[in-house]
């Protein structure tokens, strides 16, 4: 059975942010000698996730 999913709306630069994030996170990882895979597949799922246009309305 497969869990829920969540969606993410974010901007260019809140993407932008959460991606040098995760590379932060990997590169800590990395010299820390532990696996980085769940951060591999997030980082992929940020960069390849499909972008669209969403209108807000404020009230």
């Amino acid at each position: 059975m497969r869990g829920r999913k969540y969606y993410l709306y974010l901007s260019d630069e809140e993407r932008n942010q959460v991606l040098q994030s995760l590379v932060y996170l990997k590169n800590k990882l990395l010299a820390e000698g532990r696996y980085t895979d769940a951060v591999d597949e997030l980082i992929y799922k940020v960069s390849f996730a499909k972008q669209r246009m969403v209108k807000i309305k404020y009230i």
